[in-house]
Parts: C-alpha cells; sequence; structure tokens
C-alpha cells in the first residue's frame, strides 16, 4: 500500500510545479504580449459596426486595425456617417474622406422592356447574363431578377411590380455590395444630397429606343437644353449630371419625355 506521506508529498510537488508553471506563464504572457495600438479599437468604436465587408475586410475590426496602419483609405469605408469620418480622421491625424454619397440604380424599364425570350432557368441576375445577355432586348435593361437584393446585407433593395431593382435610401448602408453583384453594372453612386438621377443606361438614340423600352432615354438633350444651372450635359446619347451645378430644382425631371429623370422622393414613395 501506498502511504499516506507519500500520497502528500505527491501533491505537494504537483502544486508547486502548478505554482511554478503559473508565475512562468505570467511573466511570458507580459513579456512576449503583442501591444496593440489603442487607436485601433478607438476607431472601431467610431466605425458604423455593419461588418458588410464592402471595404474589402472581413468586418470592421479588421478594418479598423487596417487603417490605423495605413493599409487603407478611410474613403473605402461607405457605411460609416461623414461626422464619425470626421472623428476617426482627427484620430489618426489625416484627411477625412470626401462627400457622403447615396447608390441608385440606373435602370427603370423592367416589364416596360422588351423580353427577347422567356426564361425559365435558375433565379439569379448573373446566371440569366450568361445566356445570351440576359432575356431583356436591351443590354443596359435591369435583369430583375435580385441578385442584388440577395447581395444586401440590409434589405435595402427590393424588384417592385415594375419589374426593377429600387433601393430604398432609409435602409442603405452603401456599403456597395449590390454593385458587385449587378451583372449590368446599373448601380452607381451619387453624392448624397443628390435630388435627382438618370435612370437609364442605354446609349442607343432615338426611335430605335422605342423597339425595346417604352421608358428608355431617347438622347434627345431636352434635359440639357433646359437645365437652367447648365447641370446636365450629354455623353454617348445619355444625360450626365454635374451635381456641384445641380441646385435640384427638378425641371429636367419634368421636361423629361421618357420620364427616365428620377426625383427621390417621388420614387421613394412609388407603389411597391
Amino acid at each position: 500500500m501506498v502511504d499516506s506521506m507519500t500520497i502528500l508529498y505527491s501533491a505537494l510537488i504537483l502544486l508547486a510545479l502548478a505554482v511554478v508553471f503559473s508565475i512562468l506563464l505570467a511573466v511570458l504572457g507580459t513579456k512576449l504580449a503583442v501591444k496593440q495600438d489603442k487607436r485601433i479599437d478607438e476607431v472601431e468604436k467610431k466605425l458604423s459596426g455593419a461588418n458588410c465587408g464592402g471595404c474589402g475586410y472581413a468586418g470592421c475590426a479588421a478594418f479598423a486595425k487596417a487603417l490605423v496602419e495605413g493599409k487603407v483609405e478611410l474613403s473605402a469605408c461607405n457605411a460609416t456617417p461623414k461626422k464619425n469620418k470626421d472623428e476617426i480622421a482627427e484620430i489618426l491625424g489625416i484627411t477625412s474622406s470626401g462627400e457622403e454619397t447615396k447608390l441608385v440604380v440606373c435602370c427603370n424599364g423592367g416589364k416596360d422592356a422588351v423580353d427577347k425570350y422567356d426564361y425559365q432557368g435558375y433565379g439569379n441576375c448573373r446566371s440569366m447574363e450568361l445566356l445570351a445577355g440576359g432575356r431583356k432586348l436591351c443590354d443596359w435593361g435591369c435583369l430583375g431578377m435580385g441578385s442584388c437584393t440577395d447581395a444586401c446585407p440590409t434589405h435595402a433593395i427590393d424588384v417592385r411590380d415594375g419589374g426593377y431593382a429600387v433601393i430604398e435610401q432609409s435602409k442603405c448602408i452603401g456599403c456597395g455590395k449590390c454593385i458587385k453583384a449587378c451583372p449590368k453594372h446599373l448601380i452607381e453612386r451619387i453624392p448624397k444630397s443628390a435630388v435627382v438621377y438618370i435612370a437609364c443606361k442605354n446609349c442607343v438614340k432615338g426611335k430605335d429606343v422605342r423597339t425595346f423600352c417604352k421608358n428608355g432615354c431617347l438622347g434627345c438633350g431636352l434635359c440639357a437644353k433646359l437645365c437652367p444651372q447648365g447641370a446636365i450635359t450629354m455623353k454617348d446619347n445619355l444625360p450626365v449630371i454635374d451635381y456641384s451645378k445641380c441646385n435640384g430644382c427638378k425641371t429636367c425631371a419634368a421636361k423629361c419625355p421618357s420620364k427616365c429623370i428620377k426625383v427621390f422622393e417621388e420614387q421613394n414613395t412609388a407603389k411597391k
């Protein structure tokens, strides 16, 4: 039999070893600890916290670390409000990014755009686009299968009764995932202060447009001619708005014969 003293000595030895190893681990933990820049936590707290990945990083924590280390520009984050960006810039001693932006879908064709075939396949714009560029006769038309909707982390995009995608601005955080998801490249950034936008990407001019879309821009240039601020120019048969000149008078939207220049408050209150 093992006597009690042997058991006691064994227990004391194990206890002593535990104490020694605990002290050793504590010392090594202090000596070998990787010191993190305290600004990383400060920056992360100022970010939106959406963890949307639109910046190209796994989440806000990873983006904050890269930002402090100078590996990425603050402008890469579109979900964080300008006020917070200004505070982050002050923490890091850098210049704040420019004007805030919002996203728009540059198409209002949908059911009014002619289909060239009846699609029966998998319900995704990307898969449809592989088949002869999609079902729409218009090469620039929204396919309406919701790839952008699936990509949106805040459910800010839906395909409405008209058959084309619309972004609900109050829900959109501006991450840009929808931009990457759209195979037709119809989603763009414009200044957040913008009152109107061009809801068409078609470059065909005149009556030929009507062969494939009732709502397509005719390239008539009437908006450019009538804009009192001279904020609109024509490029590739499409109007381009210089938002630094636009005062939001909405003359262009009122005079557009195709009604493809949209006013934000009207768009957001339209029937879904």
